[in-house]
């Protein structure tokens, strides 16, 4: 193979990369615990968090805290299982993404 064959394969790999990584970073992942739903996008930025509030008491602050860290925690883990899934068709380079 050229040089330039080499080239433009590499520049075509390098655009569908940047194509999927862009496609997930504009990609909402739901995350959910028991009172609290969150929506992420996949560059991991809360957009929203939502409490049921009909299931909460007064004293429950300390739950719905953890209920959130589970939630935004359940959100984070979709976004890393479908980077790694749409990226593993690119191989295993360390530092990518």
């Amino acid at each position: 193979m050229n040089m330039q064959a080499m080239m433009k394969q590499a520049q075509k790999l390098q655009k569908d990369m940047l194509n999927i990584k862009n496609e997930i970073d504009n990609t909402i992942f739901e995350g959910e615990s028991n009172l609290v739903h969150v929506k992420v996008n996949g560059k991991k930025e809360v957009l929203e968090v939502n409490i049921d509030m009909n299931e909460l008491e007064k004293d429950d602050k300390d739950i719905l805290q953890d209920m959130i860290v589970v939630a935004l925690n359940d959100a984070f883990k979709k976004v890393d299982k479908t980077t790694e899934d749409k990226m593993s068709k690119f191989g295993n380079i360390p530092g990518l993404f």
